[in-house]
C-alpha cells in the first residue's frame, strides 16, 4: 500500500535530488542539468545526469534512473520504506503513524540485523569465557591485541549443534527469521547452527550494522572458511570488510587486501585505511563503493599465484574508472599480515610508499622475465613493453619510451619506430574487432526483433513520447477522451500510462517520486529515461496529438495485418462482431 499523499507531498517539497545525489557523486553543472560519473557502473566519461526540473536522474550508459527514493534504495541497498525513512530523517519529517503502508520487508530486514547483532555479542561473549579459550588464544597467537579483538568484535562459535539457536530462541527470535539471517540451517534431524567451532569475524556495514559473518576453523580441516550467504541485508559482491573503520581514517587512499586477517593486522599496525573484498574476487560493485570513499587504491594482494590473478583482475576493473592504482612490490612474507610480523610495520610502510602505478608495475614485472644483459633479452623485453604502452596517453608513452631508451642504452627513435608500427597494427585489429562486434550485435538484434511483438520502432518511440508528455504536461489528458489505451503495448507502457491518467483524474501529482511505490527499480529507470528525453517540449499538445495519430495509425496497420491472416470463416466472424 502506498504512503499517504500528504506525507509524500511534504517529502517532495523538502527533498532536493541534487542535494541527495551530490553527497555520493561529484556533479558538474551543464545547462539546466548536472552530470557526473555513474555510481552504478564503471565509466571514465560522465553519462549520469541529474534533472532538477523533474527531480530525477538517468544514466545514459547503464540505464539506471529514478527519483531520490530510487537513488537511495540503490546506493544504500535499502528497500522502499527504509529509503523513504532515510530521506524523511534527512529532511526532518516524521513518518506517518497511521500504518497505511506495508513495511513488512523493512521489518524483516530490521529483525535480521537484530539477530546478527545478538549473534556477534554471543560469539564474543563465548570467546571471552573459559569454554571459548581456544578461540581467544587463536587470535592472541596471531599477534592481535585485546584492543584489536574488541575493535573488530571478534568471537568464537561453540562446538555444539544448536548453541546459538537456543540463545536466539531464548531472546524471542523465530526460527524463520534466524534462517533468513543465515545463522541456522535445516538438516535431516532439524535445525542447527551454521557456525560451529570456528573463530568468528563479523562484517559491519558503513552504518554500523552487523550484516554477515566469516568463520574460520582452528586447524586445517575443511571447509577452512564458511561465510554468510546472501540475505536481505547482505550481498557479498556489494560489501567491503572494515570500510566502516577505513572511511574515518582521514585518507583519500584505501589499501585493498585479500583477507580479513590481513586487514585486521594492518589496522593494528596503524594502516587504518585497509579494506578487503567480501567474497573470492573483487567485483565492479565493490570498485564503485571504493570510488565513493577514495580517489586512489593500493593493491596489497598476496604474493602467490591466486593473489596475482586477483590483482590483475582488480587492475582491469579499476582501469575502467578514474581511480588511481598503485601496486607495491611486497617481500618478506606471503601476505601483508605475515610481512608485518616478519619485517615490521616501518619496512612495510616503505613498500606501500614505493608502490608503482599499473604501467610501471607491469613493466617492472616484465623485466624480471628477461635477461636484459643480452641483446636478445632486450629485444624480447621491448617487443612486449610496447604492447603495455599502446593504451596510455601520448605524454605517458613518450616518458616511458624515454626512460626505457636510457635504461637499456637503445636509441629512443628506434623504440618509437617499433612502437608506432605496433600501434598501427593494433588499431587495425581493434577496428576490425569492433566492426565484427557491431555486425554480430546487429544480427542478434534483428533476431530479437523477429521474435518480439510486431510493434514498429516508430510506434515504440511515439508511445514513450506520449507517456513522457502526459507526465510532464498533465493538461494533455484533455486530448485522451477518445483514445483507446489498448492501442498501447501491453505491460509497462500501457500500465504506466493508465496509472498516470488515474493520477491526473484524481488530482494527484505526476512527479516521478510518486511512482516509486508502484514501479520496480528497472521500470523507474525506464520511466526516468523517457522523461529525460521528453523534457523541454516546444508545443506539448501538438506533439501529443502527433503521437496519438502515429499510435492509432500503427495500431490499425497491425489490426489489418492480423485480419489478413484469418481464414474466410474467421474473417466473417470478426466482421459480425464489429457490426
Amino acid at each position: 500500500m502506498p504512503l499517504n499523499e500528504n506525507f509524500m507531498q511534504d517529502l517532495r517539497l523538502k527533498t532536493d535530488i541534487y542535494d541527495v545525489i551530490s553527497t555520493y557523486v561529484t556533479l558538474k553543472k551543464r545547462g539546466r542539468t548536472y552530470v557526473g560519473l555513474c555510481p552504478f557502473h564503471n565509466e571514465k566519461t560522465p553519462s549520469f545526469t541529474v534533472y532538477p526540473d523533474t527531480q530525477s536522474f538517468y544514466c545514459f550508459g547503464c540505464g539506471a534512473g529514478g527519483d531520490a527514493i530510487g537513488f537511495v534504495k540503490r546506493i544504500e541497498n535499502l528497500d522502499y520504506i527504509d529509503a523513504v525513512k532515510a530521506l524523511a530523517q534527512r529532511s526532518g519529517i516524521q513518518m506517518p503513524d497511521d500504518n497505511s503502508y506495508d513495511d513488512s520487508l523493512a521489518k524483516k530486514r530490521r529483525k535480521i540485523l537484530e539477530i546478527n547483532r545478538e549473534s556477534a555479542k554471543f560469539f564474543n561473549s563465548y570467546m571471552m569465557s573459559d569454554a571459548g579459550r581456544a578461540g581467544h588464544n587463536y587470535f592472541l597467537n596471531r599477534g592481535l591485541s585485546e584492543k584489536t579483538i574488541k575493535r573488530f568484535g571478534l568471537g568464537f562459535a561453540p562446538d555444539s549443534w544448536d548453541g546459538l539457536l537456543k540463545h536466539l530462541k531464548g531472546l524471542g527470535f523465530s526460527i524463520s527469521d534466524m534462517e533468513a539471517a543465515g545463522v541456522i540451517k535445516k538438516g535431516q534431524k532439524g535445525y542447527y547452527d551454521i557456525f560451529r567451532n570456528r573463530v568468528m569475524t563479523p562484517i559491519i556495514d558503513v552504518r554500523g550494522n552487523v550484516i554477515a559473518f566469516g568463520g574460520r576453523v582452528l586447524d586445517d580441516s575443511k571447509p577452512k572458511y564458511i561465510n554468510t550467504g546472501d540475505t536481505l541485508v547482505y550481498k557479498k559482491t556489494n560489501e567491503l570488510f572494515a570500510l566502516n573503520l577505513a572511511k574515518d581514517s582521514g585518507s583519500e587512499t584505501l589499501i585493498l587486501c585479500e583477507g580479513y586477517m590481513d586487514v585486521i593486522a594492518m589496522h593494528q599496525a596503524g594502516f587504518t585505511n585497509a579494506v578487503a573484498g567480501c567474497g573470492t574476487a573483487l567485483t565492479s560493485e565493490q570498485v564503485r563503493l571504493i570510488s565513493r570513499y577514495a580517489n586512489e587504491v593500493i593493491l596489497a594482494y598476496d604474493a602467490d599465484e591466486a593473489g596475482q590473478k586477483a590483482r590483475d583482475k582488480a587492475v582491469n576493473l579499476f582501469s575502467q574508472t578514474d581511480i588511481k592504482i598503485k601496486i607495491p612490490v611486497l617481500s618478506g612474507g606471503k601476505d601483508p599480515d605475515e610481512i608485518i610480523k616478519n619485517v615490521g610495520k616501518e619496512r612495510f610502510k616503505g613498500m606501500l610508499e614505493g608502490a608503482s602505478n599499473e604501467i610501471e608495475f607491469s613493466i617492472l614485472s616484465l623485466k624480471s622475465k628477461y635477461n636484459l644483459n643480452t641483446t636478445q633479452g632486450k629485444i624480447d623485453f621491448l617487443n612486449e613493453a610496447i604492447k603495455i604502452l599502446v593504451n596510455v596517453s601520448p605524454i605517458e608513452q613518450d616518458l616511458y619510451i624515454s626512460r626505457l631508451a636510457e635504461e637499456l642504452g637503445v636509441e629512443k627513435q628506434s623504440i618509437k619506430t617499433q612502437f608506432n608500427d605496433y600501434r598501427r597494427k593494433y588499431s587495425r585489429r581493434k577496428t576490425s574487432g569492433e566492426y565484427k562486434k557491431i555486425v554480430n550485435e546487429s544480427i542478434r538484434e534483428s533476431r530479437r526483433q523477429e521474435l518480439a511483438d510486431s510493434v514498429s520502432t516508430r510506434q515504440i518511440k511515439a508511445q514513450q513520447r506520449l507517456l513522457g508528455l502526459l507526465i510532464l504536461y498533465p493538461d494533455c489528458i484533455k486530448l485522451c477522451d477518445d483514445f483507446d489505451t489498448e492501442c498501447l503495448s501491453a505491460g509497462f507502457i500501457r500500465n504506466t500510462f493508465e496509472l498516470t491518467l488515474q493520477k491526473i483524474r484524481n488530482g494527484e501529482s505526476t512527479e516521478l517520486i510518486t511512482y516509486s511505490s508502484f514501479l520496480s527499480d528497472s521500470e523507474m529507470g525506464l520511466l526516468s529515461g523517457i522523461i529525460a528525453r521528453s523534457n523541454n517540449s516546444l508545443d506539448a499538445k501538438k506533439e501529443f496529438k502527433d503521437c496519438l495519430a502515429i499510435i492509432n495509425e500503427e495500431s490499425n496497420k497491425r489490426k489489418a495485418s492480423d485480419a489478413s491472416s484469418l481464414n474466410d470463416d474467421e474473417f466473417r466472424n470478426l466482421f459480425r462482431k464489429n457490426t
